[in-house]
């Protein structure tokens, strides 16, 4: 999801601010939604709001350390008709992240333009978003990600080692039980990373594990939705698991999925029903900024089992209420089995605890 995501929150992601930019699907638009590569790799303009969203973990030596860049794009429909070249058609946002596991601190900063000039752009041809000096390009097998501010710097590439994962029905993924309520949706998990990541002063070579989410649509929340939970998971075998739910003020699901892949290359995904994800609260955590409870620990229920989720570090909230305009959770965790075990690594994505998302 995230942030887009995603979220998105993927991602993140789908903010008041990202949802005066949505309007509404066309007819039988699910019906229609059919993913072809390589072109939808790059960008949709004729889409209401996209997200490219790149997670993972890293080890410097000992050190452990998360990173989150996320870029979205969004359609201005009031602009479309315009015919002057500073016509904010497109709007560009980005979120970037560095989660230092030991020292228990969280490092974000975000970027907000219009498409153009030179300044921002997503090629329709393949992933190639740009935002000032902030870049997420593919070539070849390898993605590079580049973003940086006061505090910390990205640069990191990553290979693929799997094909890409369709989620839901060949990459229409329902997000309500209105038919209109979808994105179209695929993944790029056990993406492996290597690079440089900057935290403060200290310029450290990385590798790790990293996941990728690339989600378009014209409306995804069904009207009583005020956020989702989602987690994306690189499994220590080389499997990949995705699960979600959208839920309501009371906390409950109006809509649930997600998807489970092994490594195998003639591997099949499977696809979760409706009704067939639980999450389940165990601990919270209370936002000393924005007095928001998240939970940082979760029981999730699929039909693969019985998981427990549980954030790495609890302070993992971002404030983009300067871009995007949302708050909400999205950090580095861990992936256990019923006996506790350690089975994997990836990110936990939370909205609509600081505030309910709002769509047309």
């Amino acid at each position: 999801m995230h942030a887009p995501a995603y979220s998105t929150s993927r991602r993140q992601l789908l903010t008041s601010g990202l949802a005066l930019a949505l309007f509404p699907p066309s007819p039988g638009a699910a019906a229609q939604a059919e993913l072809h590569f390589p072109r939808d790799l790059g960008s949709h303009p004729d889409y209401a709001i996209e997200w490219w969203y790149i997670t993972g973990r890293l080890l410097a030596g000992e050190r452990e350390l998360g990173f989150q860049l996320t870029f979205f794009r969004t359609r201005v429909p009031a602009t479309q008709g315009m015919t002057s070249a500073f016509a904010a058609k497109q709007l560009i946002f980005a979120h970037a992240a560095v989660t230092d596991v030991a020292g228990k601190k969280l490092w974000h900063d975000q970027r907000i333009a219009r498409d153009g000039f030179g300044i921002a752009q997503a090629s329709q041809i393949d992933t190639d978003v740009k935002l000032r000096d902030w870049t997420l390009k593919h070539t070849g097998s390898n993605y590079r990600a580049i973003a940086s501010s006061a505090d910390f710097q990205i640069d990191l590439t990553l290979r693929e080692t799997q094909q890409l994962l369709l989620q839901g029905d060949r990459g229409l993924s329902r997000k309500g039980p209105d038919e209109k309520q979808f994105s179209l949706y695929y993944s790029l998990p056990q993406l492996q990373v290597n690079g440089t990541l900057r935290v403060g002063k200290d310029s450290l070579p990385v590798q790790g594990t990293a996941w990728l989410d690339h989600e378009w649509s014209q409306s995804l929340l069904h009207p009583l939705a005020v956020g989702w939970d989602w987690i994306g998971m690189n499994l220590l075998d080389g499997s990949a698991l995705t699960a979600f739910r959208l839920r309501d003020r009371a906390g409950q699901a109006i809509w649930d999925g997600g998807s489970f892949r092994t490594r195998a290359m003639s591997a099949k995904t499977q696809v979760f029903a409706r009704g067939e994800v639980q999450f389940i609260a165990v601990q919270q955590w209370t936002s000393p900024l924005t007095k928001a409870i998240y939970p940082v620990q979760w029981i999730v229920q699929t039909p693969l089992g019985r998981y427990r989720v549980k954030a790495v570090i609890d302070d993992q909230e971002l404030d983009s209420r300067t871009s995007t305009g949302a708050v909400y959770w999205e950090g580095l965790s861990e992936l256990l089995d019923s006996t506790g075990r350690l089975v994997g690594r990836g990110y936990l994505e939370m909205t609509g605890y600081a505030g309910a998302m709002r769509f047309p």
